[in-house]
């Protein structure tokens, strides 16, 4: 599914126009990642948690120059679903694939 056609289900199951949804959604991300990189994490609950994870700093290896590198340590952006999405998602995949068979 793409961003259009999540705007699309929106719109259609609020009657809430796309303009207005698309408006709502593009500000969702944009204070997302704000807070990510402020060093703030954003919860949302029965969804999931937007964080900023923290990898150690190590040693890495330039392949054509056959030279050792040292990659600090640095964050990434990283998203932990909630339990309840995770045993959802899990659930109808099991019901799917057992269909399938």
């Amino acid at each position: 599914m793409r961003k259009a056609d999540l705007v699309a289900r929106i719109a259609e199951k609020t009657e809430i126009p796309k303009v207005d949804v698309l408006i709502t959604l593009e500000e969702f991300f944009k204070q997302v990642k704000e807070s990510i990189a402020d060093g703030e994490n954003v919860y949302v609950r029965g969804f999931g948690s937007f964080v900023a994870k923290k990898r150690a700093r190590k040693i890495g290896r330039n392949i054509k120059k056959n030279k050792a590198i040292e990659i600090p340590a640095h964050y990434i952006p990283a998203f932990k679903p909630a339990k309840i999405f995770v045993e959802k998602v899990k659930d109808n995949l099991v019901v799917e694939a057992e269909a399938a068979k």
